[in-house]
């Protein structure tokens, strides 16, 4: 990354409004349905990589880029651990199983780079399987792109007090509960081996082929709609014509009669129970 500048994004202290950016982001989604589109028409490959910290807000910015996409084209793709038949493969080939086919966007929410990151630092890797990542993610990625599969790979970097912070909220909340570990926990006390585990991936990966984006991540708003944007301007995407499509009208009725409401069963009128308990208001 030498020579590079670092963004001047926003802070936590000024943010964009919800407004503005609940308007930029819809019309960056628009986009985004342009792009899936595209690919479709083109038959292109489009590899999008989300790495970074944990709750450096890869998912919630993931969720943003695919809320209007077609799951059929724009898969994510979220491997688990490996299993003990996938530990003896080649490190590569079960990520290999999930790149995409022609007319498809391949999104991964972490990637083969958990050797560079968790493994190294855990220790769940050999210095050895380390090292030979190092060496082959270069030459895997520059053959990804050779066969003309368009690759984007964004780090998104958050400060050690916004995820701290962050982690008290998912340990207070239980809707986000699940999205802290042990595993998480502990890189809090392991900031500065992930912080030199991720200088020393980018002098090996950050290529000209394949170069490494930093989305700063402390205001997710800023955020999101500063990924999806550069996403979108590296791509050469046009808007596809789509065929004409009319709203056909019904036939007239042949006589059909729906069966009695008692054949079948229904779930429980919840939310008329909630109508009762707040007085009969909407």
């Amino acid at each position: 990354m030498a020579g590079k500048k670092r963004p001047t994004g926003s802070t936590p202290e000024k943010r964009i409004s919800r407004e503005v950016y609940e308007r930029e982001l819809l019309r960056l989604q628009v986009e985004l349905v342009k792009l899936q589109e595209w690919v479709k028409a083109e038959g292109a490959r489009l590899v999008v990589i989300f790495e970074g910290r944990d709750a450096a807000g890869k998912g919630s910015t993931i969720k943003r880029v695919t809320e209007h996409l077609n799951p059929r084209v724009a898969q994510i793709v979220a491997l688990p651990t490996p299993t003990e038949r996938e530990r003896t493969q080649w490190y590569f080939q079960r990520y290999v199983d999930h790149l995409p086919g022609g007319g498809e966007i391949a999104l991964f929410d972490r990637s083969w780079y958990n050797r560079a990151g968790v493994e190294h630092v855990m220790g769940f890797c050999t210095k050895e399987e380390y090292w030979r990542f190092l060496h082959q993610c270069p030459v895997f990625e520059r053959l990804l792109v050779e066969d003309g599969i368009l690759l984007r790979k964004y780090w998104f970097s958050v400060s050690d007090a916004v995820q701290e912070q962050r982690f008290r909220v998912r340990l207070e909340d239980p809707t986000r509960r699940w999205k802290l570990s042990s595993m998480d926990l502990e890189s809090i006390t392991r900031w500065e081996a992930y912080s030199r585990a991720k200088d020393e991936m980018f002098v090996h990966t950050d290529t000209p082929e394949a170069p490494w984006y930093v989305v700063e991540s402390d205001d997710k708003r800023s955020a999101r709609i500063n990924m999806i944007a550069h996403l979108l301007s590296t791509v050469p995407y046009h808007e596809v014509q789509s065929p004409a499509l009319d709203l056909p009208l019904r036939p007239p009725s042949t006589g059909y009669q729906r069966p009695p409401r008692t054949f079948q069963t229904y779930v429980p009128d919840h939310a008329a129970g909630l109508l009762e308990d707040s007085g009969g208001t909407a």
